[in-house]
């Protein structure tokens, strides 16, 4: 593996660092704290080409590798995970599904308006009954004359109360299991749609989540992404793509409390010296570099795979799993070598401290990228 990034890729980087500094950093602390969705923020990243980073520049996306879309997600991610969700989301969960498995007049009716930032989409997989086992889903679509009902609920969906479409996924035939799944594309000034935003969060306060509701909610049968019994594999498709974005994104987190440690341990003096003159404060930010290295390592390797179009779907979960839990190990200790001025937000340590929690549970829990590399290692799933 060629870990020397183009020149291309260095500027996409380069230039993804500085929008981060310049744009979304100087708002992080006041939206954490508001629990605002900075619309205008996500317009200047729709500006940047970042909404669709990966789809083809034909469907108005910027026709980015999956290394260089990591790259732009680590950035965003290193200023505000906040933010760095609704480039996950947009991007990987909604874009990339369409882009896989819409036909072309799905493709030239959605892509172009969800890339601009004209649209915001939704994934509307997880219910409230319903989360590890998502083949187990409650909503239901009915078939009708001129195309499908559908009723249910949704339940922790990122940008649910502002989307303009949502990829609602339900059950045609119980009696199929996974194979009766199928996934819609949900007009959400549809009669019967209704979104309610989620208050209170430990961390993403700065983003949209919502609790959706469908009530017979009339669709035609062109809503359909691919065909009945593809709803599945349209999910774990989409999964695969945000799991490396969010594997990305928190190598941007680690790289921030890396930043934040180095910066503070310099300036800030205890028995006469800089703390970080202290053995046990670098070996602290020690860790948490080896951390950060070993994670980005491991994502740029699902990121070559994709781009070269090979199996991924192991690599991406070891990807994450290993972010993810070194993430929060990062953020932990930073606010450790911040001590007390670390547990307020006069520093960002303690929003990376919450905001990264989140990323251990979805997009599949820890727990279940587990299960997916030891059927890789066996050959045995666990989950049947």
């Amino acid at each position: 593996m060629d870990f020397d990034l183009t020149d291309e890729q260095r500027l996409i980087r380069d230039t993804a660092r500085e929008f981060t500094d310049n744009e979304i950093v100087p708002r992080a602390r006041d939206n954490d704290r508001n629990a605002h969705f900075d619309l205008e923020l996500v317009g200047k990243m729709a500006a940047q080409g970042y909404l669709g980073a990966i789809v083809p520049r034909e469907y108005g996306g910027a026709g980015l590798d999956y290394i260089s879309y990591g790259l732009v997600v680590e950035q965003v991610g290193r200023g505000c995970s906040s933010m760095r969700t609704v480039v996950s989301v947009q991007t990987s969960l909604v874009c990339s599904a369409i882009l896989k498995w819409g036909s072309e007049e799905q493709k030239q009716t959605y892509l172009p308006k969800l890339t601009s930032g004209e649209w915001l989409g939704c994934f509307g997989l997880t219910e409230p009954d319903t989360g590890s086992d998502a083949a187990n889903q409650k909503t239901r679509a009915k078939k009708t004359e001129s195309g499908w009902s559908i009723s249910g609920s949704k339940m922790f969906i990122s940008l649910g109360s502002h989307a303009k479409v949502a990829l609602i996924f339900a059950q045609t035939d119980p009696a199929l299991g996974y194979r009766g799944l199928a996934c819609f594309l949900v007009d959400t000034s549809h009669p019967g749609y209704t979104a309610q935003e989620i208050h209170h969060k430990l961390g993403l306060r700065g983003s949209d989540t919502a609790e959706l509701a469908l009530d017979e909610v009339e669709v035609p049968d062109g809503a359909m992404l691919g065909g009945i019994g593809d709803g599945f594999k349209v999910a774990m498709s989409a999964l695969d793509s945000g799991r490396f974005s969010v594997a990305s994104g928190c190598v941007g987190v680690m790289q921030g409390c890396v930043d934040a440690c180095v910066a503070y341990a310099k300036e800030r003096e205890q028995f006469g010296k800089p703390i970080g003159s202290f053995q046990l404060v670098q070996a602290m930010i020690a860790d948490m570099i080896v951390d950060m290295e070993a994670a980005r390592g491991l994502a740029w390797r699902a990121g070559v795979l994709k781009d070269q179009g090979k199996p991924s779907t192991t690599e991406t979960s070891i990807a994450k799993l290993f972010a993810t839990e070194a993430a929060v190990r990062s953020a932990n200790t930073a606010i450790q070598v911040h001590g007390g001025s670390g547990y307020v937000d006069d520093h960002p340590v303690e929003r990376y401290f919450r905001d990264v929690r989140v990323t251990t549970l979805y997009e599949g829990t820890s727990q279940i990228q587990k299960l997916i590399i030891g059927r890789a290692a066996t050959g045995i799933n666990a989950l049947t």
